[in-house]
């Protein structure tokens, strides 16, 4: 059986992206965001927890990055969750977890028309559909209790 790995975050950005481009001419942009929620713990006081995660993103999404993502700003990102271990100059075993970028949504008024872009079609971003508008229920029907109905119970 196969498995998803699949992450969707929304959250804003900790810094400005951090864009190398490798000797192959491929760009990568690194930067970290936080989410953030809170609740009310037993004592009634209410906990804010915020957590902080490694975006990495590649090619056509490392360029909107580096173009538009600045600190502060709100972005949504898609991805997966990628392991990487390697040693350091002391010799000790390390792993970080990463989130690799699939696809990315500006967020916000701060940033130009709210832009999605994704790796699937390697395109310039694309403006995000607006949903569309819901509709209000339906009104229910109303039951008399000691009405005469043609239901057989």
């Amino acid at each position: 059986m196969a498995g998803v790995n699949k992450v969707i975050l929304l959250g804003n950005l900790g810094s400005d992206p951090e864009v190398r481009v490798l000797p192959s001419g491929t760009k990568v942009a690194n930067f970290n965001i936080a989410t953030s929620e809170s609740y009310t713990n037993k004592e009634g006081q209410r906990v804010d927890q915020t957590e902080w995660h490694r975006i990495e993103l590649w090619d056509n999404l490392a360029n909107i990055a580096e173009q538009y993502l600045k600190k502060g700003n709100p972005v949504y990102i898609e991805g997966k969750i990628r392991t990487e271990e390697y040693v350091d100059k002391d010799n000790i075993s390390r792993k970080v977890i990463k989130i690799r970028g699939t696809a990315m949504t500006l967020v916000g008024s701060g940033n130009s028309g709210n832009n999605t872009a994704s790796t699937d079609n390697n395109t310039q971003p694309v403006a995000t559909p607006r949903p569309a508008p819901v509709n209000p229920p339906a009104p229910q029907p109303t039951f008399n209790a000691g009405a005469d109905d043609d239901l057989p119970f």
